[in-house]
């Protein structure tokens, strides 16, 4: 058996339970939620909340969302002698992008390079991940969150885990790539998938950019993340030739009761469903594959909605594992890993 490179990329998604049950959907949601990146709120006030009313009354309503979306019949490797979690959108459409990551790097680094995916809650966890590259000989390791736009809710959290990392083990070099949210080859990939959609199947009256929302205290505080989409939406939407009055950028996901970014998808929605929009096209270009939060939310939840309305949401998926996605992420990596040798 050949030793593993001693150079590996991460790519680390947020995560997801290891079933759709409501027991595993709690495990998950209370390492997620309890991260203060995530929720920034007293941790004496905010952690009771969460295990005393929170997750008894959430998870088994998560756990049939993600039932609804769950792939059957693909399984991933076992990670840390568990083989959960394969059947998660999210885990498989990141293990294969993983995988035509790495078809894309052969030769990237003079000593070859090994790709893995990790999770930042649930399995494989990114901590444990890094743990076992170092265990395993690697010298020199370089994380790529797969979130397009930097937010210190979801980037900021990976670089507390490699922060703590770098700190246990002094003798690996580890570099992390902080967003992509202008990255050329991202840009034009996004584009095309949106103009092949349209190509296949005729364009809708009205373009909508959905991505997660988050607090608008936090973009207050000093965020970039709303600006970083702003920015990738104006990029995506010239490189398409679209009209100022052809596209809208909104966000979804919302939670709990304070203030969050506008405009809202479902509200967007509901306005061009009143102004006589019947066909709409959604895009989520800051998630970089399908996960609940786009096949059940927008697909499924958001799409039944416009309906009610007399309406047709057609979703353009994720850029998933498709080939322009892999280039792209290989140009942004191949870089620092250059800059590694250096």
């Amino acid at each position: 058996m050949s030793p593993s490179p001693a150079t590996a990329v991460v790519l680390v998604n947020l995560g997801t339970p290891d079933a759709p049950t409501a027991a595993a959907v709690r495990r998950y949601l209370a390492e997620f939620l309890s991260d203060p990146r995530v929720v920034d709120m007293p941790r004496w006030l905010w952690l009771p909340v969460l295990h005393l009313a929170i997750l008894p009354l959430r998870s088994r309503v998560v756990s049939e969302k993600y039932a609804s979306i769950w792939i059957e019949g693909e399984h991933g490797p076992a990670q840390n002698g568990r083989a959960e979690n394969g059947n998660s959108p999210l885990a498989v459409y990141t293990r294969r992008l993983t995988r035509a990551l790495q078809a894309e790097l052969p030769q990237a680094h003079a000593s070859g390079v090994r790709v893995i995916d990790a999770m930042r809650y649930g399995n494989p966890s990114l901590a444990a991940t890094l743990q076992r590259l170092r265990d395993e000989g690697a010298q020199r390791i370089v994380v790529l969150p797969l979130y397009p736009q930097y937010s210190t809710s979801t980037t900021a959290s990976v670089g507390d885990v490699v922060a703590k990392f770098r700190a246990s083990a002094p003798g690996v070099e580890v570099k992390m790539v902080e967003d992509y949210h202008l990255d050329p080859g991202w840009v034009a990939a996004v584009a095309d998938s949106i103009r092949a959609h349209r190509e296949a199947n005729g364009a809708g009256e009205h373009l909508l950019f959905s991505f997660h929302g988050l607090p608008q205290r936090f973009v207050d505080n000093g965020d970039p993340y709303a600006r970083q989409c702003e920015a990738s939406v104006a990029a995506i939407a010239a490189a398409l030739g679209l009209a100022d009055d052809a596209w809208t950028l909104c966000y979804q996901s919302r939670f709990g009761r304070e203030p969050w970014l506008e405009p809202s998808t479902e509200a967007t929605l509901a306005t061009l469903a009143d102004r006589g929009v019947k066909t709409v096209d959604v895009v989520a270009p800051g998630f970089a594959v399908d996960c609940i939060e786009t096949l059940e939310e927008v697909a499924m939840m958001l799409a039944k909605g416009f309906a009610g309305r007399g309406g047709t949401l057609r979703y353009i998926p994720c850029l998933n594992a498709e080939p322009a996605h892999a280039r792209a992420l290989a140009d942004i990596v191949r870089p620092v890993l250059q800059a590694t040798e250096a």
